[in-house]
C-alpha cells in the first residue's frame, strides 16, 4: 500500500497556516534531525510554514496568484497559504533536496498497534507492507474476506466459505459452508445409541441397530406377553411363572407353568413317590401316588396299633408339660395370698358334708427351702365345727428336703383380710411357732394323709359375716412364713 508525499505530508499532520512569529529554526521532521537551513532564494521568509494540501499542487487561490507573477515584497503581510510548494518544502527541509528528506523520515508500521514492531525509512514502508504479516490481502478463494497474512492460513483451513475440504467420516468433498450443512448428518458418523446402550453406531445403521441389535430395546416375554428390555429380558425368562416346565418326576403331564408345579407335584403327579399319611405314627411307607390307597387299605390294623402307641406317647409328653407349668406357678417366695372365690356356694357344700377341705396351691418357703400347703374347712373341725373357720398348714415332701435343716422351726401366720376398709388393710391374723417335738414337722413321708397343724377356731361366721371379709363372694387369706427364722442349709 503507497502513498504519495503529498499524501505522507497530509498524514505528518503539518499546522494548516504558516505561524507568522515562529522561526524556521523551530521546524522539524518526523525523521530525524534537520539539516543546517540554507539561505532562502529570491525572498527572506521568517517564517516556518507547511503545506494544508496533501497534494503536489496548490489550491486553486495559490495557482492563480503564482501565475499574476504577484509576489510578496518584504515586510508586506501577505497569506503564506499563496506561496508554492515548492518554496514550502525548503522552508520546511531546507537543503538540497527536500524529497530525499521526507523519505528518508524514520517511520513505524501502520499496523504497529496490532502487534507489528517494524520501523524504518518511509520509502522502505511499501516493500515493508507487501510482507507485513499484520496488513490484510484479499482471500485466495475469492470469498470476499480481507484477512490479514497472519491469520490467512487457518482462514483458509477452518472459516472460508469457498474452501474445498472432505469430511472426516465419509471422504465427500464440500465447500466451506456445505461442510457446515453436511456436519450433523453425516451418515458414516459414529454416534451413541439414542436408547443409551452406551454402544457406537454409525448415524446411517441407527434404526438398524435399534430394532435388532440394541440392549435397551423393548422385547415382549413370549409366556406372559410383558415387555422387557433385551438385556433383562433373559432373567426374566429365569423367573417367569408362565414358563413351561417339564414335570421333575417324569411323569405323563405335559408342560406345566412354573407358579403351577408346585401344586402339580403335590396333588397330581403319579410319578412322585408320596409318604404315608400316618407317617407320624411310625408308618414308613413312600410310593408313587397310585399304590397310596393299596397300602393304607392293607395296612388298616397296623396303622391302627401306631396309632394308640403314639396316643400314649403323646399322653406322656402332656404329663410332662403339665408338671413342668405346675412348676412354673409355683410361688418361691415365703408367702402365699390364697383367693378363694364362690364362697357361698363352696359354704353350703361343707354345711352339707362333713369334713370338706379346701386346698391352697403349694408354695416353698424359698427357691431352694421347705414345700407347704395350706387348708381351709369352711364349716369348721374339732372344736371349731359348725362355728368357726378352721385353718392349717402342712409340710410337704419337696425337692430338697434332703439338704434342709428338720424339724421345720419357721414361725407362720394366718390373716384374713377385710375388703375395702377405708382406715387401711383390716383383718384376722393368729400365727404360731412349730414345736419341734410334734411329728408334723419332722420331715414329712410320703403318705398322703400328713396331718397339718393350725388353728381350728381361727374365725367364727358370725364374725366373718359381721364385717367385710366377704366382698364379691370372694375371701382373700395370706399365709406368710417368717423370713428371720430360716434354718435351710
Amino acid at each position: 500500500m503507497v502513498r504519495s508525499l503529498a499524501q505522507w505530508t497530509k498524514t505528518l499532520s503539518f499546522p494548516s497556516r504558516l505561524s507568522p512569529n515562529r522561526n524556521s529554526k523551530d521546524c522539524s521532521t518526523l525523521a530525524s534531525p534537520v539539516p543546517p537551513p540554507t539561505p532562502p532564494r529570491n525572498k527572506t521568509h521568517n517564517n516556518c510554514a507547511t503545506s494544508r494540501s496533501s497534494s503536489s499542487t496548490v489550491s486553486s487561490s495559490h495557482s492563480s496568484s503564482a501565475n499574476s507573477n504577484s509576489s510578496p515584497t518584504p515586510g508586506s503581510n501577505n497569506n503564506n497559504n499563496n506561496m508554492p510548494i515548492t518554496e514550502l518544502e525548503q522552508i520546511i527541509y531546507p537543503g538540497p533536496d527536500p524529497k530525499q528528506a521526507i523519505m528518508g523520515s524514520l517511520v513505524f508500521c501502520i499496523h504497529h498497534k496490532q502487534g507489528c514492531k517494524w520501523s524504518d525509512e518511509l520509502r522502505k514502508l511499501k516493500g515493508h507492507l507487501n510482507a507485513c504479516k499484520h496488513d490484510a490481502t484479499q482471500c485466495p478463494n475469492k470469498c470476499g474476506a480481507q484477512i490479514p497474512r497472519v491469520m490467512m492460513t487457518d482462514h483458509l483451513q477452518y472459516t472460508c466459505t469457498m474452501r474445498r475440504t472432505r469430511c472426516e467420516f465419509c471422504q465427500s468433498e464440500f465447500s466451506g459452508a456445505g461442510l457446515e450443512e453436511h456436519n450433523g448428518s453425516c451418515g458414516q458418523e459414529p454416534v451413541y445409541c439414542e436408547a443409551k446402550c452406551g454402544q457406537r453406531i454409525l448415524r446411517g445403521r441407527m434404526s438398524l441397530h435399534k430394532s435388532k441389535d440394541c440392549a435397551k430395546r423393548l422385547r415382549r416375554c413370549a409366556h406372559c406377553q410383558r415387555e422387557f428390555s433385551a438385556d433383562t429380558l433373559p432373567l426374566h425368562a429365569a423367573q417367569c411363572p408362565r414358563a413351561p416346565l417339564a414335570c421333575p418326576q417324569r411323569c405323563d403331564a405335559g408342560p406345566i407353568a412354573r407358579a403351577e408345579l408346585e401344586a402339580h407335584l403335590r396333588d397330581e403327579c403319579t410319578s412322585l413317590a408320596v409318604s404315608c399319611s400316618f407317617k407320624e405314627a411310625g408308618c414308613r411307607f413312600k410310593g408313587p401316588r397310585q399304590m397310596l390307597d393299596a397300602h393304607l387299605e392293607s395296612s388298616a390294623a397296623a396303622h391302627l396299633s401306631l396309632m394308640v402307641a403314639l396316643s400314649s406317647r403323646q399322653g406322656q409328653q402332656i404329663q410332662m408339660l403339665k408338671s413342668a407349668v405346675s412348676k412354673l406357678s409355683i410361688n418361691y417366695t415365703g408367702t402365699l395370698l390364697w383367693k378363694i372365690t364362690d364362697w357361698s356356694a363352696k359354704m353350703s357344700e361343707a354345711r352339707g358334708k362333713d369334713g370338706l377341705e379346701l386346698i391352697s396351691p403349694p408354695f416353698y418357703t424359698s427357691q431352694y427351702g421347705y414345700k407347704l400347703q395350706a387348708s381351709m374347712f369352711l364349716n369348721g373341725n374339732g372344736p371349731g365345727e359348725n362355728t368357726h373357720v378352721s385353718v392349717y398348714i402342712k409340710v410337704l415332701p419337696g425337692e430338697y428336703d434332703a439338704l434342709l435343716k428338720w424339724p421345720f422351726s419357721h414361725s407362720i401366720t394366718f390373716t384374713l383380710f377385710e375388703q375395702g376398709a377405708q382406715s387401711g388393710q383390716g383383718g384376722v391374723a393368729e400365727s404360731f411357732v412349730p414345736d419341734p417335738t410334734w411329728e408334723n414337722f419332722q420331715r414329712p413321708s410320703n403318705e398322703p394323709d400328713q396331718l397339718g397343724f393350725g388353728f381350728p377356731r381361727f374365725i367364727s361366721h358370725e364374725l366373718l359375716h359381721s364385717r367385710p371379709f366377704i366382698k364379691a363372694d370372694t375371701v382373700f387369706l395370706r399365709v406368710k412364713v417368717d423370713p428371720s427364722k430360716i434354718v435351710a442349709v
